[in-house]
């Protein structure tokens, strides 16, 4: 059995006295703890720090409400004038030829007015073959009514249809009924002797008349009235126009010996 060794008492060291300098001072003791109060500058400081986070926290906590109520508003959209959307004169029905098609441009769009004989009406297409994209306008009518292509002969009826391919074999397939073969076709619409148009070819404005209809003017109508009508291709838009109407003092010397002077120039 093995004893556990002991070491002898001469190499255990006991303290008998205790050292000064290892013991804590009481008053630094003391000043451990219970610090100093800190100067009032520092404390002035500190709670002007504090007020300034609250009021930042505050001012965010504002403006994050405020965003969330602005989104749930419902954004109200400014309504705008749809140019396409209205009825325009296309010319007066006294210088249109029921013989012949008519080119014309309205709203930046090129259209062909010609006159159907079949539907007795007047009608309004774009003035373009879906073939070639050759005017219409250069075609004519021919002897069943339809309005006919100068470029391939390409027959159209009132509806825009294809109704004949001169080029297409007759005991082939019926390519003229092709989609793709029509023409696109404006309502219009006939009102105190003037020729209007609604500027989309969508069939679904095809009945658009009995919803909404151009603007009337009795006293066009009324024979006590007296009226001029006439149609003029003019190389500028409206805007010129209006402000040219606007300005009669032009009148007697860009109209010379053409408009009369008034009494009171010639006396001059």
């Amino acid at each position: 059995m093995e004893v556990a060794r002991i070491s002898s008492p001469h190499l255990i060291h006991i303290p008998t006295t205790f050292n000064r300098t290892l013991t804590p001072n009481p008053s630094s003791i003391a000043s451990n703890r219970n610090p100093p109060p800190r100067s009032r500058s520092f404390s002035s400081f500190k709670t002007a720090t504090h007020r300034n986070a609250i009021r930042k926290c505050e001012l965010i906590r504002t403006a994050m409400a405020s965003d969330v109520v602005t989104s749930e508003r419902p954004e109200v959209e400014e309504e705008k004038f749809d140019w396409f959307a209205e009825w325009y004169p296309v010319m007066p029905v006294c210088d249109l030829d029921k013989r012949v098609p008519v080119g014309k441009k309205v709203l930046g769009l090129d259209l062909v007015v010609w006159w159907d004989r079949n539907e007795n009406a007047w009608k309004v297409f774009d003035d373009s073959c879906p073939h070639r994209l050759a005017p219409l306008s250069e075609g004519r009518i021919d002897q069943w009514g339809r309005l006919q292509c100068v470029y391939h002969g390409w027959c159209f009826n009132g509806s825009g249809d294809c109704k004949f391919i001169p080029q297409a074999p007759p005991d082939g397939p019926p390519v003229h009924s092709s989609k793709k073969a029509c023409v696109a076709i404006y309502p219009t619409t006939v009102q105190n002797d003037i020729l209007w148009f609604w500027p989309n070819s969508d069939p679904k404005f095809k009945d658009i008349i009995l919803e909404k209809k151009p603007p009337f003017i009795p006293e066009l109508d009324d024979p006590s009235y007296v009226k001029l009508e006439g149609n003029r291709d003019m190389a500028y838009g409206y805007e010129i126009l209006i402000e040219n109407l606007l300005d009669p003092a032009h009148v007697p010397y860009a109209h010379y010996k053409i408009i009369p002077a008034p009494p009171s120039i010639k006396n001059r």
